[in-house]
């Protein structure tokens, strides 16, 4: 795999591991990581579509494992950390991006085993999988660093999400309080919040070619961002070359965010003589 445009990263032979891999933001970020000449395990439940990123991360000439394990059970977690460690050695990159993307109502009525699975893989799977891999940073001594893919919803609430919001809101904060607890062992944790954002998981969301086009104009950049927008940023956010980012959030959503005090009514006002 030619990494001639990505070397400058400083990924060469580091050990990256991604979880949610299968697809949409976590395949993305497998495919940039590679790329820049990292080895990279793709960690999904699905564990067919993890060896078809692997498989085709490896026919471009870079250097993939694929693992089907679920962030939530601590045991294939640990299983798969042993596997990353005795088939590509030592973590040194964790990309927590395994995620739900399920509305389960207004908070009232949601119900209560849709809103704990949620929980389970957006917040509590990410700690697992910290405890994990960052565990192996620290008892091997290594620098290494930690970046949880979290969400524009974690920011401004998404009415009728049930859990969605509020998971994506702890996990920017566990961001913020590993980013001080692991730092003495020179790890460092980080966020990357996508907007708007068209992967296999929002698809149903752009099936109306008139609502697609509607959320598109919505963003100042004027498009709705693809899974390379966010795999450029997140890698960017992994490497060296981030060295003195920590407990911080990168927010990539064209300015969406922005948009609010645009939209408050305002007077109109006398034509300027």
């Amino acid at each position: 795999m030619n990494n001639e445009g990505t070397s400058w990263l400083g990924l060469d032979g580091r050990v990256c591991v991604v979880t949610g891999a299968g697809s949409g933001i976590g395949a993305g970020a497998a495919r940039e990581l590679a790329a820049a000449g990292a080895r990279v395990a793709v960690v999904d439940c699905n564990g067919e579509a993890a060896s078809a990123v692997a498989a085709e991360i490896e026919r471009a000439g870079g250097r993939a494992i694929a693992i089907a394990a679920d962030v939530t059970q601590a045991d294939e977690i640990a299983s798969a950390a042993e596997r990353v460690a005795s088939e590509l050695g030592t973590c040194d990159v964790l990309i927590n991006n395994a995620a739900l993307v399920t509305y389960a109502g207004p908070l009232l009525s949601a119900d209560l085993k849709q809103w704990d699975q949620l929980l389970s893989v957006n917040l509590t799977g990410a700690l697992l999988c910290t405890r994990a891999f960052a565990g192996q940073m620290v008892a091997a001594g290594r620098r290494g660093s930690v970046v949880n893919v979290t969400s524009i919803c974690g920011h401004l609430p998404l009415p009728q999400s049930g859990a969605y919001s509020v998971s994506k809101a702890g996990l920017l904060m566990m961001t913020r309080m590993l980013s001080l607890e692991l730092a003495e062992h020179g790890i460092r944790c980080n966020s990357v919040s996508p907007g708007l954002v068209r992967t296999p998981a929002t698809e149903v969301a752009y099936a109306d070619a008139k609502v697609a086009a509607a959320r598109g104009q919505m963003v100042p950049s004027g498009r709705v961002a693809d899974a390379a927008d966010l795999a450029n940023v997140i890698a960017f956010v992994a490497s060296d070359r981030a060295a003195y980012i920590n407990g911080q959030d990168i927010l990539v959503d064209g300015a969406l965010s922005q948009t609010l005090m645009g939209m408050v009514p305002k007077a109109s006002r006398p034509a300027q003589k």
